[in-house]
Order: structure tokens, then sequence, then C-alpha cells
């Protein structure tokens, strides 16, 4: 009798010491995703005005933000290194060339201005002509995620997507591109 109640009791030590380490195993999992939630989140969410830049486009031309505003415009974080970014590249393509000239009931158009966080302007190059990323805004950002860009934007992950209005407020962060086209065809003037 007194064998099978220790037995008992230390089954139960073996199970609560089991429940105990899942439990502190799950509370560990949990810190680290809520953390890296909020390390990766984007500075700026839907409602906020992101802060003005400006830059050299890759033409050598100087550009600022502000002189697209009263557009529609894609902020589009992205890197020649990333392949989710360039097996995305096309679809963006797709709807600029698609958007391209088109009038809103809102705005003057839709514009999409490219952010290449690279080490390599070659390659950055390289991949805008064999993705065909045909439009007049791009910009690299040295240095990755430690650029001036990334850093005034808070990019900590790519693709990073903000979808400014015709007033230079944030309607969307990291739209999904269907979502994005539907939204410019419902603003769309017949």
């Amino acid at each position: 009798m007194f064998i099978v109640s220790l037995r008992n009791t230390l089954d139960n030590m073996d199970l609560r010491r089991s429940l105990l380490t899942l439990a502190g195993a799950l509370l560990v999992f949990l810190v680290i995703m809520g953390g890296r939630y909020f390390y990766l989140r984007p500075k700026y969410q839907i409602g906020d005005k992101p802060a003005e830049f400006s830059g050299t486009l890759i033409t050598g031309r100087s550009f600022s933000l502000t002189e697209l505003r009263g557009k529609y415009v894609l902020l589009d974080f992205w890197g020649s290194w990333c392949g989710p970014c360039r097996k995305e590249n096309p679809s963006i393509a797709a709807l600029q060339k698609e958007m391209s000239g088109k009038s809103f009931g809102d705005a003057g158009g839709f514009e999409v201005v490219s952010i290449g966080l690279e080490k390599s302007e070659a390659f950055w190059q390289k991949a805008i002509r064999q993705d065909g990323l045909d439009w007049e805004y791009h910009l690299m950002d040295p240095g990755y995620f430690t650029g001036p860009l990334a850093n005034k934007f808070g990019v900590r992950e790519i693709p990073t997507k903000y979808f400014l209005g015709p007033d230079g407020m944030i309607l969307m962060v990291n739209p999904g591109l269907s979502e994005l086209r539907s939204y410019l065809m419902e603003k769309q003037e017949n």
C-alpha cells in the first residue's frame, strides 16, 4: 500500500513538473512572439501622417514626397536581395501600369515610390530592370535596415508598404495588392 501511495505521489509530482515545464515553455513562446510582433510592427498606422522625406531618384533628379501630394501613393520598401519582394514586384508593376494615367474622383493619379534597402547600387539597378519596375520614383536607402529612410519609417522587415491618400495621410499599412487594386478601382472616375 505504501509503495502504491508513494508511486502515485511521484507520478503526481512528475505530472506537475511536466505541466509547469509546458506552461513555462508556452509563456516564453508568447513573450518572444509578442516581442517580435511589436518589434516588427510598422512605425506608422492608418490615419497617421508619415514623415516627409526627400532624396535622389535613380535618374539623379532630386525628389520630395510632397511633390506627389494630391495623388495616391504607394511607398514600397523592398530589396533586390529579398525573395518575397522580388516575387511581388511584377504584380506591383502590373498595378502601376494599369492605374497609370487614370483619373480618380479625389486624387490626381496613382504613383509608386520604391525605396530599395540596399548595399549595392548595381544589384538594385539590375533588379529594377529585371523586374520591369518602369516608373520614375526609385530611391536607394543604403545600409539595409540602418538607412535613413528605413529608420525614419521604422522598417524592420520587407516588404513593407504604406498606401497614402491625396492628403498624404496613411490609408493602408501593408495592404495586399488585390485590396489596393479594389480600393483604386472604387475611386476611379468613369
